[in-house]
């Protein structure tokens, strides 16, 4: 049976990193092999690029080009890391995947949608994620987080506040739009209850149906 496909969405400072974590652990005390991963990274040709993305070198060259350098390094993550996985049962869990694109480049940078659709079709094909959490929180909340970390801003972190703002009502606005895989969550709260309201979704949307579709039929 191929594995299930799970990612994490939202702003910055909204615990992505901390939810793919707790979820994680929770699946394996069920007995079930979990790969976690990230992008931009995830296998060793996207975590090559990851540094670029990420410290703004690339940034001068435009929005169109930021994409096709993050296309490249999602090619090698999906067929490197995550295609294998799902391949042999594993459960995927992805802190960023092409959502972030369609928001970060697509949305605030304006690169055609066409473009990045197309790249997702040669990237992505069927490795498309089951489920979608996107963790919500307000904008000053994230950037305090940001801020306790004590460590020095990436790319997108750096952005001004406007930016941050249009990106958490682009991450809102993309939900609403796939209510079938995305799900909000209040990221305001203390972790142990944003991975509680999670898992209560996992088990509801992956967990529960899986059950259903392996039980055994009644004796007639």
């Amino acid at each position: 049976m191929r594995g299930s496909f799970i990612t994490f969405e939202g702003g910055e400072g909204s615990g992505k990193s901390t939810q793919v974590a707790l979820l994680a652990d929770r699946l394996r005390l069920r007995g079930i092999e979990v790969v976690t991963t990230r992008e931009p990274g995830g296998s060793p040709g996207a975590e090559a690029m990851r540094l670029l993305l990420l410290n703004g070198v690339i940034k001068p060259l435009g929005p169109t080009a930021e994409t096709m350098i993050f296309a490249a390094a999602r090619d090698d993550h999906v067929q490197t890391t995550i295609a294998p996985a799902l391949a042999r049962g594993a459960w995927v869990i992805c802190d960023r995947f092409l959502d972030s694109t369609r928001i970060y480049q697509g949305v605030l940078g304006n690169v055609d949608r066409r473009i990045i659709r197309a790249l997702e079709r040669a990237t992505v094909g069927d490795a498309m994620p089951g489920l979608t959490f996107v963790l919500d929180v307000p904008v000053e909340v994230g950037f305090a987080r940001v801020s306790d970390r004590g460590q020095i801003k990436d790319r997108f972190e750096s952005e001004e506040i406007e930016f941050h703002i249009q990106l958490r009502e682009a991450f809102l606005d993309l939900a609403r739009d796939e209510p079938k895989r995305c799900v909000v969550i209040d990221a305001s709260q203390s972790p142990e209850a944003v991975a509680t309201r999670i898992w209560l979704a996992v088990v509801e949307r992956l967990l529960k149906p899986r059950t259903t579709k392996t039980a055994p039929r009644a004796a007639s």
